[in-house]
């Protein structure tokens, strides 16, 4: 019999879309779903991920894709689909009780709610369709769980209600401010001087993320350093960091731009996702580094990461003239991992001629035939090594050991790996999941603007205003919403009569506020803002992020506490309004938006803006106090705060006891 399709084929979202043919009989999150789980009183089976996840596509062909185990999970369970990048307010809350119960997470999410308040009562993430790698099998999992709710019922009831009280402790309670200062910044600024590979560069053992934050940190503390010492270790972190992340696997070497992590110590094999919040964050932080380190390879990379997204993540054109970014390319291809992006010897000599191939492989690390190669997939070990590209060393180290100018190897470099990509694209390619984020274009703009500007690229600058301009235009919510004008989250494009039109969705949460306000602040900072029309007006970015500013501390300012919150007010589908503080991958919404109001004090003058930060820092100095690092990019705006003019900064410290 031929399968339908479930109800996630009338959503948009390139993930949800994915599982739209599984037989499972997904509902997407919403009250449809939690009112048939009423209704059956059966609980409701919760799985989060995200398109270009691995283990999500491994998990679908393995259980979801498979009769026998989709009947037990539609007979037992009704069940739940979320793209965790639609909706990262589920993610945050459901991961905070994985990461409580398992002492770790990861994705695909899987976690049983009780369906009345929706608190999870059960939690994990991969599970195989057998027992196998120390972890029991999935319908051996759903049959236990569907049993203990049937038979002990009150018992589940209770670690609900457990759980749920714990999540809310870790991700909503605010405690009362504590005084932070000068030793927490040091603090945060010693510890990463501690964590760091002298070797190898990056921060604690593999896997190792280019932790931006880290070294956004660092550039910033690097002015305050005082002392030669700690300058100098400052400068080598993070030159030993950013010299081995642009040399390594974890860059394309080849057609620019970074994927997600580095599997290994020496940033050499990548786990080969490429997300665009990486490419903003990297191209800004690079940019910035070359600024401050007078460094060309620096300046390059940030204009390699820049000149990959808009060839390979821009989108189309919509019926107002203006393109955004879209979120990422998978890691796979053909279920194999990173293969479009691999090579060997032979393929190399295919398109290059043997000459010129031996002289690249010796660059950038190819062994030669009848060698075993620096990278086999972990899923399909018994298949031929191949190799990842990388530089072992600096273009001017390369040179020199070539007996090469530097300007020799690069153009020579550059020429060959223009052959490989338009080889490479031949190939087949990695999945693109083609939704906008304002959230994560608003640091695709950041990286745009600041790299544009810096060097010279003006290209670079128009994507960034391209980009701002559709946000502010199509990503707006309509007069008669909830929320009537205000941003929304996510955004796919449709063909409507030969035209590109946006289908908008989602009311936007504070990261969305925070990462467009940061991309229009340096939008602003290009000069382009101030240049245009009449000079005696502020600017159209900074007027917008002015105006964004003051729509984000409506919707999600705390008055009495200072804090922000993550969530609009009065979202029935969630157990707890949460308000995070840990900067990871990418830096919490919070301290994105105390580093914001810094900035606009810096550009205005206007002393609110200093106090806000202020109170907005008190909120979380209890979380900074115990862990400047976990706290990171709170940190540096409070070694901002700390670096104001004395007027100013009294206005800011004032809420701290």
């Amino acid at each position: 019999m031929p399968r339908r399709d479930n109800r996630l084929a009338q959503e948009s979202s390139p993930y949800l879309l994915q599982h739209a043919r599984n037989p499972v009989d997904w509902y997407p999150w919403g009250d449809a779903a939690f009112a048939e789980a009423r209704r059956r009183g059966v609980p409701i089976f919760l799985s989060i991920g995200y398109s270009t996840c691995y283990w999500c596509h491994v998990m679908e062909r393995e259980s979801f894709e498979n009769e026998a185990i989709a009947k037990q999970m539609n007979e037992l369970f009704v069940c739940v689909k979320v793209d965790r990048e639609e909706r990262p307010d589920v993610d945050d809350v459901y991961m905070t009780a994985v990461q409580i119960m398992t002492r770790s997470g990861g994705w695909p999410m899987s976690v049983f709610l009780e369906p009345d308040s929706l608190r999870p009562f059960w939690c994990g993430t991969y599970f195989p369709p057998e027992t196998r790698y120390g972890r029991p099998g999935f319908p051996q999992i759903l049959s236990g769980i569907s049993e203990a709710w049937t038979t002990q019922r009150a018992d589940i009831l209770k670690q609900a209600e457990e759980l749920g009280t714990a999540v809310k402790e870790q991700i909503a309670e605010l405690a009362v401010p504590v005084y932070v200062g000068e030793a927490e910044v040091a603090q945060a600024a010693g510890s990463l001087l501690k964590m760091h590979d002298r070797v190898h560069g990056g921060f604690g053992s593999a896997p190792k993320f280019p932790q931006t934050c880290y070294l956004e940190f660092l550039l910033t503390f690097r002015a305050y350093a005082g002392d030669d010492d700690t300058q100098q270790a400052i400068d080598a972190a993070m030159n030993v960091t950013l010299d081995r992340m642009a040399l390594g696997g974890i860059f394309d070497q080849v057609g620019g731009g970074f994927h997600r992590y580095s599997t290994d110590e020496k940033w050499l094999v990548p786990h080969f996702e490429k997300m665009l919040y990486d490419q903003g964050q990297l191209a800004e932080v690079y940019s910035r580094a070359a600024k401050a380190f007078d460094d060309p390879m620096y300046a390059r990379t940030a204009s390699r990461v820049c000149e990959f997204a808009l060839r390979e993540l821009r989108s189309g054109a919509s019926d107002a003239g203006h393109t955004a970014f879209y979120s990422a390319l998978d890691a796979e291809v053909n279920h194999r991992e990173g293969q479009n992006y691999l090579w060997n010897a032979a393929e190399l000599r295919a398109v290059l001629g043997e000459q010129d191939a031996a002289w690249i492989a010796g660059v950038l690390g190819v062994a030669p035939v009848g060698k075993e190669g620096n990278f086999r997939d972990p899923h399909h070990p018994n298949e031929p090594a191949s190799n990842v590209l990388s530089l072992n060393d600096r273009p001017a180290m390369v040179a020199a050991k070539l007996g090469m100018s530097e300007d020799a190897v690069r153009t020579r470099l550059d020429s060959l790996c223009a052959a490989l990509y338009q080889a490479r694209a031949k190939r087949d390619q990695p999945g693109r999941d083609e939704k906008i984020l304002t959230a994560w274009n608003g640091l695709m703009i950041a990286g745009l603007a600041h790299t544009g500007a810096s060097h010279g690229r003006a290209d670079f600058v128009d994507a960034a205003e391209s980009a701002a301009r559709f946000v502010l235009t199509h990503m707006r919510a309509p007069a008669e919403d909830a929320y009537p004008d205000g941003l929304l989250r996510s955004c796919v494009l449709r063909h409507v009569n030969g035209a590109i039109v946006p289908a908008a969705k989602i009311p936007a949460f504070l990261d969305d506020y925070a990462g467009l306000i940061h991309g229009l602040i340096e939008l602003h900072r290009t000069g382009r803002d101030t240049a245009r029309g009449d000079a005696s007006r502020p600017g159209f970015y900074l007027e917008e992020s002015q105006r964004l500013m003051e729509e984000a501390e409506a919707r999600f300012g705390d008055p009495e506490t200072g804090a922000y919150f993550d969530t609009l007010a009065g979202q029935s589908d969630l157990f707890v309004r949460a308000r995070t503080q840990y900067d990871g991958a990418i830096p919490s919404a919070s301290s994105t938006m105390l580093n914001n109001l810094l900035d606009l004090h810096a550009m205005t003058g206007d002393s609110k803006y200093a106090a806000r930060a202020g109170r907005c820092l008190a909120s979380m100095s209890v979380f900074v106090a115990g862990s400047p690092v976990g706290g990171i990019n709170t940190a540096r705006g409070l070694l901002r705060i700390l670096a104001l003019d004395p007027g100013a900064r009294a206005a800011a410290m004032a809420a701290i006891p």
